[in-house]
């Protein structure tokens, strides 16, 4: 019997097309070169519900949450933001945002209201029904097997990835890697460390073998600049590698292999294959400061916040507003 359309495939096959659209998504954030900020609040709030929130909010409104926010972020208490208090903060918002989100999915995916996602209801809610391959035995079935091994499309966006991967073995193996205790099914927490392994210390082992796995051809223990590259071959024809291989290999010689040795070891290779938050909140810190220092002390004055206050909720401080609705950030008590 033949299987008909999936919601993965149709995902993947969106998630292409999303990236074709980027260059149309750049012109509408920076149309001729400037920068439109109300852009970050239709984008970057979540929604036009939150974008109608925002407005709903009187400017006495505003100023009071983000006042209260600001003095959250200031963890001496001496009346100045620093880079490494924005950043920490920025990072707990991260971490925050992206728990809140597996909550919401883990409903979601409990299909039966038992406080646990099982393998199948997993299944169920990504696939639409339930799949239990083997991990070493190809299928008969030609759809099967491709479905087995799920074409990424990885190529559209690192250009350094093998063309199929099996993302469904890549998920079961995940999901018995988060699952801790005796139950075949995840709790709460144990599906966050399914979500998100980046977020879970018991889980950073189980995505460095992993990515060795996957780009580790060899098998040494490392990756080298070329199976960083996967399959890449220099067209014979061509006197000079294309811009996208020279972008590549930029970030493994400046951004990834710290040491300097011409491979990746696995700590190195963790900074590649997880999203680096921390780099990520450090460059905003630093943005914010560059833009709302008045005074040039490297530091952020509560007076120098409030003047500038519409870049401030257009950053990753305030989650592009968001905090100023999520009383977590705005509350007294955090």
């Amino acid at each position: 019997m033949r299987l008909g359309p999936r919601p993965a495939t149709l995902g993947l096959l969106l998630l292409c097309a999303a990236a074709a659209g980027a260059g149309e998504a750049e012109e509408l954030h920076y149309p001729r070169g400037e920068h439109r900020a109300d852009y970050d609040r239709e984008a970057l709030l979540g929604g036009e519900e939150e974008v109608d929130e925002y407005v709903k909010l009187t400017p006495e409104e505003q100023h009071k949450r983000l006042k209260s926010i600001i003095k959250k972020i200031d963890l001496d208490s001496d009346g100045f933001l620093t880079e490494s208090e924005l950043s920490s903060w920025i990072q707990m918002s991260f971490k925050h945002y992206a728990v809140q989100e597996a909550k919401q999915q883990f409903v979601e995916y409990d299909k039966n209201t038992d406080g646990s996602v099982s393998w199948d209801e997993y299944n169920i809610q990504m696939y639409d029904r339930v799949i239990d391959f083997d991990e070493n035995t190809a299928l008969d079935d030609a759809e099967e097997e491709s479905f087995r091994q799920v074409s990424t499309c990885a190529q559209a966006f690192d250009h350094i990835s093998s063309l199929y991967l099996p993302l469904h073995l890549k998920d079961k193996k995940r999901f018995e890697k988060a699952n801790q205790d005796s139950d075949p099914g995840l709790n709460l927490e144990e599906f966050i460390a399914f979500e998100h392994p980046e977020e879970v210390d018991y889980m950073t082992e189980f995505v460095i073998q992993e990515a060795l796995e996957e780009h580790d051809k060899n098998g040494d223990g490392f990756v080298s600049l070329e199976e960083f590259l996967g399959d890449y071959k220099r067209d014979p024809t061509a006197n000079e590698d294309p811009e996208w291989i020279l972008v590549e290999k930029d970030r493994f010689l400046n951004d990834y292999d710290k040491d300097a040795d011409g491979r990746l070891d696995p700590q190195e290779l963790l900074s590649w294959v997880v999203p680096n938050n921390q780099g990520i909140a450090q460059e905003e810190a630093l943005h914010l400061i560059d833009e709302v220092d008045l005074n040039s002390d490297k530091r952020l004055s509560e007076a120098e916040i409030m003047e500038s206050q519409d870049l401030f909720l257009t950053s990753e401080a305030t989650d592009y507003g968001r905090q100023l609705h999520d009383e977590y950030f705005y509350h007294d008590e955090l």
